[in-house]
């Protein structure tokens, strides 16, 4: 019972860190109906500016407090990041207003190129170290329940913790302020929305700086737990299938179907994998999205669309 509930502990957890990544899809896609390819560029990209502002800061200021080094690279990165999603919007999504989706998709994955190369450019292309100072010790929790307790890493739940309380306050975001509203009824028509006077240059511009600090956040703790380095791009591929499950314009269901794929993932790679060989992590979450494409497109909490002719 110790050793289920260990897994499914590592399960949630790692789901949660998926959840961050997927976040970013389910924003973007949810105020302008973009699918955007360039997700995993923006976690690369806001992980090394801030990994390589940490480095800098104390040589060129003599500041050696590692909490005041980290919240300035923090704001650099950030600001860094608004600064990106305007020039996005100026040079490339200003120019496709109305266009069809899947020139906007390309446009993505043109800007997802061209992040990877200037990041490299711009800060290098080592194995970077990002330290905030998240405990890396495991702690044993119930032990008065089980015998031993249950280990659960510090890390993995502060990281949880982090990103439930970032899905709150986009909740609260989307559903309780007037640009909130703005963003959703930009996503339902690009063309209605501007009718009414809702500019959507500066929505555009807006939903992209809250993609950038979620990118931001989402490398910040990638980055502090395997190194900020180009693989980190990948991570986008794996949230993938968290996007699918939970619903492409539903911010809490990119948190639900991070869940269900991290602790589906640990439990069927301890359970089943010694079965068939091992292996299955790698292609499980890809499966169950597969399955949930031919019986539910829209996902677990996506709105149905329905074409009237």
């Amino acid at each position: 019972m110790v050793f289920f509930l260990e897994t499914l502990t590592g399960g949630l957890m790692a789901g949660m860190l998926y959840s961050l990544v997927a976040l970013g899809f389910a924003l973007i896609f949810k105020a302008s109906g973009v699918f955007n390819f360039a997700q995993g560029a923006m976690v690369l990209f806001a992980a090394l500016a801030m990994a390589r502002f940490a480095e800098w800061i104390p040589t060129w200021t003599g500041i050696e407090s590692a909490v005041v080094v980290n919240i300035i690279s923090f704001v650099i990165a950030g600001a860094i990041m608004f600064a990106v999603a305007w020039l996005i919007e100026r040079l490339v999504l200003r120019h496709l207003v109305n266009q069809e989706g899947a020139t906007l998709l390309m446009a993505t994955l043109g800007i997802a190129y061209f992040m990877e190369g200037l990041g490299q450019t711009l800060f290098g292309s080592d194995i970077y170290k990002i330290d905030i100072g998240m405990p890396k010790e495991p702690i044993f929790a119930l032990e008065s329940v089980f015998q031993g307790g249950v280990l659960v890493n510090k890390e993995d739940v502060i990281a949880a913790a982090i990103a439930a309380a970032l899905v709150v306050v986009l909740s609260l975001f989307f559903q309780k302020t007037s640009t909130g509203r703005a963003l959703r009824a930009v996503a339902d028509d690009h063309q209605a929305a501007q009718s009414i006077g809702i500019p959507l240059n500066r929505i555009w511009v807006i939903v992209w700086c809250v993609a950038g600090v979620v990118a931001l956040v989402a490398g910040m703790i990638w980055g502090s737990k395997l190194g900020v380095q180009f693989s980190l791009t990948t991570v986008a591929l794996r949230a993938l299938p968290v996007v699918m499950l939970g619903g492409l314009t539903s911010v809490p269901g990119a948190i639900i179907g991070g869940l269900i794929i991290g602790v589906g993932e640990k439990l069927s790679e301890v359970y089943l994998g010694p079965l068939v060989g091992g292996g299955i992590e790698i292609w499980f979450a890809y499966v169950l999205a597969l399955v949930f494409l031919l019986f539910r497109p829209q996902g677990l909490f996506g709105e149905k669309i329905i074409d009237r002719v």
